[in-house]
């Protein structure tokens, strides 16, 4: 059984919205309005509290939507394809969202406006897609274009992630030493070295210091660290500290130029299938500035569309912007010189890629061996501070 919200009207067109418990489906609902006296205008699955929720993972999203797009270009009607995928899916949370969509089209909405409720899962991108597609008649090859798409940016975050894999787990292991020497060796010495009367050079005090206040105060430090949490969390929600952050991410010391690669990939990608299927060229800047995630590049857009929506050339409303790579824009002007902009845009972002990847490679080969040296740098100057007393005592004896 589910709880479903609806709208509904009475004999005299009022309408009114309420919850109902414990039914199976729309035409059930439907039924049941209909003993009473009323008309079901719409209904829509609720969230029920008492069902804990799977998290959807995008890889699940990139096969609903291939699935989606290979039914529906066999012939398979919007509904039926909708039915059949709900069955199909194991994840019971995606499934109600599913279920969710299907009756919603069910009952007079657009496929658009559909999907469009769940906008954190599809993106702006597969909305617009879906848009383009159910109003141009291309759904199924907007649908499986833009699996290709979810798919390519699942495989680039893959690449970054499991590239800076090594340099966490040198970071977490350096930790964990420390932490381990700090918390259990430290203090074995600094007793011993007490009962001693040792005299303690200024790295030993600083050592013992900070291993007192690790074991002493360690609840301070966590209380301080879920509050630098929360208010990072709430300083990125402020307008204008995302837009500050945004623009240090593409003019940071050793990442800018990747951070500036990756987002001109997802925004040019964006742009360039969303044109490929009909969309307009000023709302398709205006969904790839979304899906880039930042600022800086949502201010380049209207600019953008500014430039193209007076009558300049892509191209060359692309040149003006130090952002787009010159691979980027020679390949905007030979497309729109043969009137094939999107499939040049979207080689120039594979050669892009290939870029990123390259690059990825290039700071991992300069970032592993300066980790091994901090790492060693850190472990040596507590073991160094640990004995270095020691030294200094048997020096006395002698």
């Amino acid at each position: 059984m589910a709880v479903y919200e609806y709208t509904a009207k009475d004999e005299t067109g009022s309408k009114f919205s309420g919850t109902y418990n414990d039914i199976n489906s729309v035409a059930m609902l439907r039924e049941e309005l209909t003993k009473t006296g009323f008309t079901l205008v719409k209904a829509r699955r609720g969230k029920d509290p008492a069902r804990k929720r799977e998290r959807i993972k995008r890889s699940e999203v990139v096969t609903f939507t291939y699935r989606f797009a290979e039914m529906h270009s066999a012939g398979l009607s919007i509904i039926k394809c909708l039915e059949t995928l709900e069955q199909q899916t194991e994840n019971q949370a995606f499934k109600d969202i599913i279920g969710d969509i299907r009756q919603n089209i069910e009952t007079g909405s657009s496929l658009e406006k559909a999907f469009g409720e769940y906008r954190n899962i599809f993106s702006d991108f597969v909305l617009g897609m879906l848009e383009a597609g159910e109003s141009g008649g291309k759904l199924a090859t907007a649908l499986e274009m833009s699996a290709a798409y979810l798919e390519k940016q699942i495989d680039l975050r893959r690449k970054v992630i499991s590239a800076f894999t090594y340099p966490v787990v040198v970071g977490i292991t350096c930790l964990t030493v420390v932490c381990i020497l700090v918390i259990f060796v430290v203090p074995v010495f600094s007793k011993m070295y007490t009962q001693l009367h040792v005299p303690l050079p200024t790295p030993t005090k600083v050592l013992i210091a900070l291993s007192s206040l690790v074991r002493n105060g360690w609840w301070a430090i966590l209380i301080a660290g879920v509050t630098a949490v929360i208010i990072s969390r709430r300083l990125s929600k402020n307008p204008h500290i995302r837009t500050r952050w945004d623009a240090f991410k593409l003019n940071m010391p050793l990442f800018a130029k990747l951070n500036r690669m990756v987002v001109v990939s997802h925004f040019t990608r964006t742009f360039a299938m969303l044109t490929s299927v009909g969309v307009s060229l000023i709302k398709a800047l205006d969904v790839a500035s979304r899906v880039a995630h930042n600022t800086e590049v949502t201010k380049i857009a209207k600019g953008l569309q500014e430039a193209i929506g007076v009558g300049n050339p892509v191209a060359s409303s692309l040149k003006n912007y130090d952002i787009f790579p010159p691979i980027i824009t020679q390949l905007a002007a030979s497309g729109e010189q043969v009137g094939m902009l999107p499939e040049m845009l979207n080689k120039g972002v594979d050669l892009l890629d290939k870029d990123i990847d390259r690059m990825i490679h290039a700071l991992l080969v300069k970032l592993e061996p300066a980790l091994t040296v901090i790492m060693g740098a850190i472990v040596g100057f507590i073991l160094i501070s640990v004995y270095l007393p020691m030294y200094d005592y048997m020096g006395h004896l002698r």
